[in-house]
């Protein structure tokens, strides 16, 4: 990841406000959460901060001469329709409000800096000029990055050190399908500044870089073959309330990872009578659990939410033990942040890593 990571890079909401503030903006969580998403009457245009993204995104576009554009629309998250040459922006992001809600919900608001804004624009730009132009029907293509006609698995199983791969979103995502690795191709492609011959010098992933710059200045300045077509689920459309968006987004990440075994958590806590007078394992948890939890998704690209969930479990298990703190706790932060470091990267090799865009 080059520039500023998520959690160094300024947030959202401390972006300026839309000028025409909503009447929802001032309600406290509980209430706002009762609001059906299409009674929100949000806009990309209210958004200045969106605006100013799609403009940087433009110009990226002018500087390396592409006459394509796709249409922007709200929606519920991140996504680029099968043959639309469009995106859907979530909704979150064009009022600092509900970014807090979002933050609040899931603990990190995904796209909610400039710099990781672009990032998934550039990507998502990337499903569009292929649906724009049908470029997954090319013969070299599908040589290059694979069938993007083969169904999307539910998880992958990423391999890190790979370098068949470009390396732009995290968690490996070029490598969960070949559309995916046509996407990330293009985005880091798109990126300025990047020098992406020199960066993937040597890696099998430059000949798809190479194919793809090629491919831009062959179909640059050409009309695309697909219009616009319809917004899908654009959020004047969604009749759910927030509640109930979460409920189902919490779900979608929701954890499924084993349980700790026992002998682990012992290793790094003890039940024995002489550290009867310390803090508890569970309360040391859950004071380090926000520094903690973004570390980790920061080492290994796995949503926060999933993270927490897996914190929560082990919590539990460490008051139903009896487990209390046995040595320095500087000690036992880094420990057990390399403990849950490995567990998460042990799900990500073992298939369980769930597709997030």
């Amino acid at each position: 990841m080059s520039a500023l990571t998520k959690d160094e890079a300024r947030p959202l909401t401390s972006e300026p406000v839309p000028s025409t503030t909503a009447e929802w903006a001032s309600l406290p969580d509980e209430q706002l959460l009762g609001l059906r998403m299409c009674d929100l009457g949000l806009s990309i245009e209210s958004s200045p901060w969106l605006c100013e993204r799609l403009d940087e995104l433009a110009r990226n576009l002018d500087a390396l001469q592409l006459r394509f554009r796709p249409h922007f629309w709200l929606s519920d998250e991140w996504f680029t329709p099968d043959g639309t040459p469009g995106v859907a922006i979530p909704f979150y992001l064009a009022h600092p409000r509900l970014a807090r809600l979002e933050e609040s919900q899931m603990l990190e608001v995904e796209g909610g800096t400039p710099e990781w804004c672009l990032r998934i624009l550039r990507h998502e730009t990337g499903h569009a000029i292929d649906n724009a132009y049908r470029l997954q029907r090319r013969r070299r293509r599908q040589e290059l990055f694979g069938n993007s006609f083969e169904p999307y698995p539910e998880h992958y199983t990423p391999r890190p050190y790979s370098r068949s791969f470009v390396v732009h979103l995290e968690s490996w995502y070029a490598q969960s399908h070949p559309s995916e690795d046509f996407a990330e191709t293009f985005a880091m492609w798109l990126t300025p500044n990047l020098q992406w011959r020199t960066r993937y010098a040597g890696w099998p992933a430059l000949r798809k870089l190479e194919y793809m710059d090629g491919l831009m200045r062959e179909i640059g300045q050409r009309d695309p073959a697909v219009g616009g077509g319809k917004p899908v689920d654009a959020l004047p459309r969604i009749r759910r309330t927030l509640r109930t968006h979460y409920q189902r987004k919490r779900t979608k990440y929701g954890v499924d990872y084993p349980t700790f075994y026992d002998r682990d958590l012992r290793r790094l806590f003890s039940d024995q009578p002489e550290f009867a007078s310390n803090i508890t394992a569970a309360a040391f948890l859950s004071r380090i659990r926000k520094q903690v939890r973004r570390r980790v998704a920061l080492f290994t690209g796995e949503k926060q939410y999933a993270i927490d969930q897996l914190i929560e479990n082990i919590i539990r298990r460490c008051h139903e033990l009896g487990l209390r703190l046995a040595g320095p706790e500087d000690r036992a932060q880094m420990d057990f942040t390399a403990l849950l470091t490995a567990q998460t990267v042990n799900d990500l090799y073992s298939g369980r890593h769930r597709l997030a865009l």
